[in-house]
């Protein structure tokens, strides 16, 4: 017994040898939820005699399937750790379909249909039935139709609350008929069908119920209904749930999940025993104390008081930049500085974001440097589809002999101009040795070309015209060149098919456009130039002592001495889709939650003082989560925060961290570290400083808080 609770402190000890019936143990950050889960499965085998074939544990992911089975190797043996039920929901429930299926008529040998798989089949149900993919498009069709089927909603059962989802419920009729056709199952029906399984064939849910005596589920804060019904159902019998959550850190509402089953399942058990671990092993008390000044205005949780034995630490570092240029630059000098008075190394840092588009500052300010990095969970800005799609298009206007480019956009957005079309135009033009732009030339300008006819010509000559009436204008800037591309392709609705990947895409490109305004009075050939410098990164490979840059939704699970959480404004984190709906917005305050916890030793928070929105720049609002920070427990002086607002509007500032400057005159030579010199055209009040015009040598017209100057 001693082993088993060897390293454990008092509440963890409790938890693990807690009595039968159904228990929830409540884990805050860095408090060993995976060490108490597993030691509750030691202690179940070794001190209470539970057969190991009779415990069922469950997670989210293959990768923490895998952590816990090796966990469970080192302290059980292979052997009996082989007994064990572990996996994810998913794997458990294929399993249990492959040996009990066909009595609900779901064949033994039934296929899986993946991610692309069940997209593919949801478009070839709308071509059947007419519908246009632009205005209903298969990816935003497929969510709804998960979404149903995570809330145990069949189509026959799907009301509809708008024409989309009336549209979507024809779908999923037919698309249910196909899977079945095809003895195919999507993942959402693994947990469906178990579920149906269940209910329709009793006498197999009593053997189950039979045989797992013990449940154990960790990150139960993520379950949907589907898969809580599915948790009910198993332990019905014995009631032995024994699930490990964290309501505070609960943050893929946008995936089906539910935090709210914590509270199911505290009316559904009325005995429940309920353990807090509130020791954290991770962060100071400083980091701690933030996280906790953030969460506490969320309501429907339980109250935690998270404490460590590592000492208060340094306080939090918050900073002002003037835009995400000058707050990417600030996070690279830091890391710069902390490894130069070797307070870090390189690899001790990440850098967190609550959008993709947000890395492309960060991405740019390393290059610059020359310093290496390590992307976590998505492609390099540069590398991305829509990214590569719309550079390819403003290349073909810069040089239509740049077949590559070309041939990328061809068919971008879908134009009839199917693959086989594009073969021939590229094999014509290489027997002849010109570029393929030169084929398209002649098939558009000839009625009777040997090459093409019909639709296919057709749709080459209607190419031809679009991208030649760009090439008229590649003289006009670069950003107004790149708004009749999008508007002339309809690339747009292309990307933005109602899904959150989606609107991520979207919001690249956003950000690509923002690049191109800072060329306004610069050619469309110095814009590329630029761009193809910081793009190309295959030097930059990923290097095992480097920086990580991730979103904050990949941060959950990881841990780093030293965390920068950038873009705190208001309309980013908080994102402006939540500002609306008081459910999204507390999701918001426990990513920001995740993010302050993944921070062991330090913690910079950074927001901008201008951000472009819609290619337009804005001042911003500083985000809400850094007013709730005690002055204590933070460096940086703060403005003072209005009266009267709601919470949903009250904002703060922090001025820059330089001595305050003088208001400059127009006339007067000024100096920025990042742009050069300059001289003043222009100055108008702002608060308790002056925004300053100033046209720079090198980078033409920028507007400037007067404190980020200095006079020469």
């Amino acid at each position: 017994m001693t082993d088993i609770l060897n390293g454990l402190n008092p509440q963890q000890q409790k938890a693990v040898t807690a009595s039968d019936g159904p228990v929830l143990v409540l884990a805050g950050p860095g408090s060993g939820k995976t060490r108490v889960l597993t030691h509750r499965v030691s202690w179940l085998v070794q001190e209470r005699d539970v057969p190991p074939w009779r415990i069922m544990a469950v997670t989210f992911t293959n990768k923490a399937a895998r952590e816990m089975r090796e966990r469970l190797e080192r302290q059980l043996g292979v052997s009996r750790a082989a007994e064990l039920t572990l996996g994810t929901f998913h794997a458990t429930c294929a399993r249990i379909l492959r040996r009990d299926g066909e009595t609900v008529g779901i064949p033994r040998n039934y296929v899986i249909f993946d991610a692309d798989d069940q997209v593919a089949l949801v478009r070839q149900v709308l071509r059947d039935l007419n519908l246009d993919e632009k205005r209903y498009t298969p990816a935003a069709v497929h969510a709804v139709i998960s979404r149903a089927k995570n809330e145990l909603i069949g189509p026959e059962s799907f009301q509809p609350a708008s024409y989309f989802e009336e549209v979507a419920r024809r779908v999923y009729e037919q698309y249910q008929e196909r899977l079945r056709a095809n003895n195919g199952l999507d993942f959402d029906d693994l947990l469906m069908e178990t579920v149906r399984l269940f209910r329709e064939a009793p006498q197999v849910l009593a053997r189950y119920q039979e045989r797992y005596l013990h449940i154990l589920v960790d990150e139960f804060q993520d379950t949907n209904m589907a898969q809580y019904v599915l948790l009910r159902q198993l332990a019905a019998r014995h009631r032995n749930l024994f699930v490990v959550a964290d309501e505070d850190q609960s943050i893929y509402r946008w995936r089906g999940a539910d935090y709210r089953n914590i509270s199911r399942l505290r009316e559904d058990y009325p005995d429940l025993a309920t353990y807090l671990l509130e020791q954290n092993y991770r962060s100071t008390q400083t980091i701690l104390d933030v996280a906790q000044a953030i969460i506490r205005h969320n309501t429907n949780r339980t109250p935690k008081r998270l404490f460590t034995d590592r000492g208060h630490g340094p306080k939090v570092v918050i900073h002002e930049a003037y835009d995400p240029e000058e707050e990417a630059q600030y996070v690279v000098d830091t890391i710069a500085r902390l490894v130069l008075t070797g307070e870090a190394q390189p690899g001790d840092c990440a850098v967190m974001y609550r959008t993709n588009a947000q890395s492309r500052a960060l991405e740019e300010a390393f290059i610059r440097a020359g310093l290496p990095y390590r992307l976590v969970g998505a492609t390099r800005f540069y590398a991305r589809r829509e990214i590569k799609d719309l550079l390819a298009f403003l290349r073909v206007v810069h040089n239509p002999a740049d077949s590559a480019s070309l041939l990328r956009i061809l068919n971008v957005p879908p134009r009839s101009i199917g693959a086989q079309t594009a073969q021939m135009l590229e094999d014509a033009a290489r027997a002849r040795g010109v570029s393929v732009w030169q084929i398209i030339e002649e098939v558009a300008g000839s009625s009777d070309h040997p090459l093409l006819s019909g639709r296919a010509r057709t749709a080459v000559a209607a190419f031809h015209r679009m991208v030649s009436r760009w090439v008229e204008m590649a003289d006009a800037p670069p950003a107004s060149l790149l708004d009749r591309v999008i508007a002339d392709t309809g690339y747009e609705a292309y990307i933005r098919d109602g899904t959150g990947e989606g609107e991520e895409r979207w919001e690249n490109v956003q950000e690509l456009r923002r690049v191109a305004t800072q060329y306004a009075d610069l050619s469309l050939t110095d814009f590329l130039a630029d761009v193809a410098l910081v793009s190309d990164v295959d030097n930059l490979t990923d290097g095992v002592n480097a920086p990580t840059l991730l979103t904050l939704h990949s941060a959950k699970g990881l841990e780093f001495p030293v965390v920068f959480i950038v873009g705190l404004e208001e309309g980013l984190l908080p994102h402006s889709r939540s500002l609306d709906d008081p459910e999204a917005l507390a999701e918001e305050r426990r990513l920001m939650y995740v993010g302050v916890t993944r921070a062991k030793e330090r913690l910079f928070l950074t927001h901008a003082f201008r951000r472009a929105r819609r290619g337009d720049y804005e001042p911003n609002v500083p985000s809400r989560f850094l007013a709730d920070i005690p002055e204590t427990l933070a460096e940086g002086k703060r403005r003072q925060k209005s009266s009267g607002r709601s919470e949903k509007t009250q904002a703060f500032s922090l001025p820059p961290t330089q001595a305050e400057s003088p208001r400059y005159r127009v006339g007067d030579w000024v100096e920025h570290p990042t742009f050069g010199p300059g001289i003043v055209i222009a100055t108008r009040p702002y608060g308790d400083e002056a925004e300053v015009t100033v046209v720079f040598e090198r980078v033409g017209i920028k507007r400037i808080l007067s404190s980020y100057l200095k006079s020469r």
